[in-house]
């Protein structure tokens, strides 16, 4: 039987890049949260035939493009371990940038009213209200499968998120202080979807130019946020000035867009001007 160390090694000889392989291989050995000092102090142990047997089959999916996180059940979001199938998105660590950008807005509005649309596996509304515990966070998703793996995480995690179904801002009632959303934004006809197969599509495509939900969420914010309250959207990495164009033509002010991690315009966002309902 082979080591833990040498296990790891094949597996990179095999294709699967150093943490792919130690995600497998704890997953496999039944430590899922155990990390790299762990493996290292039991480099040396050796894996059993039946752990091997389990672990083949997930490097089989993974190599079949198959995302991890799918494999092992779980993906870490803002110091969140969140649960996650391919009924959501894996939570990147680009939409981190837009969490950051929201906290920083609402820092002046502590027990502020804000919503994630879309919110997939929760981990938007989930991050902001874990760091911001008096925030009165909600989130809404159209598909009730989505809505069910936020729920067991909020639940999971303790934490008091409104959750509801619906369209955008359709699935909502009342003013909002500040809106956030990571909604579809892919191109219909973008090369990069064969290597998303295993996400769900509804939330990554969004119409010829990928910008058709953006657009909905723009209109429908104009008669839901307060004076002054904050629209902030993720995005592709080249759509920051259509977006912020969309932004501007519909009236809001201070328009502008952050960078994610790799100094890529990733999300982009307003202050809305008109006066209260």
């Amino acid at each position: 039987m082979p080591s833990i160390s040498q296990t790891i090694a094949t597996l990179q000889t095999r294709g699967l890049d150093l943490t792919d392989s130690r995600l497998l291989l704890l997953h496999a050995l039944g430590q899922p949260r155990a990390g790299r000092a762990w493996l290292l102090a039991h480099d040396t142990d050796l894996v059993s035939e039946a752990v091997n047997t389990s672990l083949q089959g997930y490097v089989a999916r993974r190599l079949a493009g198959e995302p991890v996180a799918y494999i092992v059940g779980h993906k870490e979001f803002y110091g969140l371990n969140l649960q996650v199938n391919s009924d959501v998105l894996v939570p990147r660590p680009d939409t981190e940038t837009l969490v950051d950008w929201a906290l920083n807005v609402l820092e002046p509005m502590p027990e502020a009213r804000v919503v994630d649309l879309g919110t997939g596996s929760g981990a938007i509304a989930l991050a902001l209200k874990s760091t911001r515990p008096a925030l009165q966070v909600e989130a809404v998703d159209y598909s009730h499968a989505a809505l069910t793996v936020a729920q067991a995480n909020a639940q999971r995690l303790g934490l008091a998120v409104t959750f509801s179904q619906g369209s955008w801002l359709n699935g909502t009632e009342g003013v909002f202080q500040a809106i956030v959303s990571n909604p579809p934004y892919i191109r219909e006809d973008d090369e990069h979807l064969p290597a998303l197969r295993f996400e769900p599509r509804q939330a990554l495509t969004a119409g010829d130019d990928g910008l058709d939900d953006i657009r909905t969420i723009i209109d429908q914010a104009k008669t839901r946020l307060q004076t002054g309250g904050w629209l902030l959207l993720e995005h592709g990495y080249d759509q920051a000035a259509d977006v912020r164009a969309l932004l501007e033509a519909a009236g809001f002010a201070n328009v502008q867009s952050r960078q994610d991690l790799a100094g890529i315009e990733r999300c982009s966002g307003g202050q809305w001007t008109a006066p209260d309902l």
